[in-house]
């Protein structure tokens, strides 16, 4: 994710932070009920099956990074997910993305 977002590749740079975000909440999911995670990209459904007790504007955020998974995966959605992703909206979004990895990974 940071190196793509270095090389100003922002749209796939998103698209990976969704995937980190996934991947830290499907591992709650997996550890806290001991079995598979749940076949989703939804965030914010991972989020409420995980129980975890996110702060409410990680829930927000979390509905909005689920879109880059859709936009960036789809040709219909592709062009204007890449005229959305101007270096500022990136950057807030991979701060957001941050923030949210980082207070889960302090769940653990």
């Amino acid at each position: 994710m940071q190196n793509l977002l270095k090389s100003k590749d922002y749209s796939w740079s998103l698209f990976l932070g969704h995937l980190v975000i996934e991947k830290l909440l499907k591992a709650h999911y997996v550890k806290k009920f001991q079995t598979h995670a749940v076949f989703t990209h939804d965030l914010l459904r991972l989020a409420k099956k995980t129980e975890l007790d996110l702060p409410a504007n990680y829930l927000d955020w979390l509905d909005e990074i689920t879109t880059f998974n859709l936009n960036t995966r789809y040709p219909d959605y592709k062009q204007n997910f890449y005229k959305l992703c101007t270096k500022k909206f990136t950057f807030t979004q991979i701060e957001r993305i941050e923030s949210i990895r980082t207070w889960l990974k302090n769940q653990f």
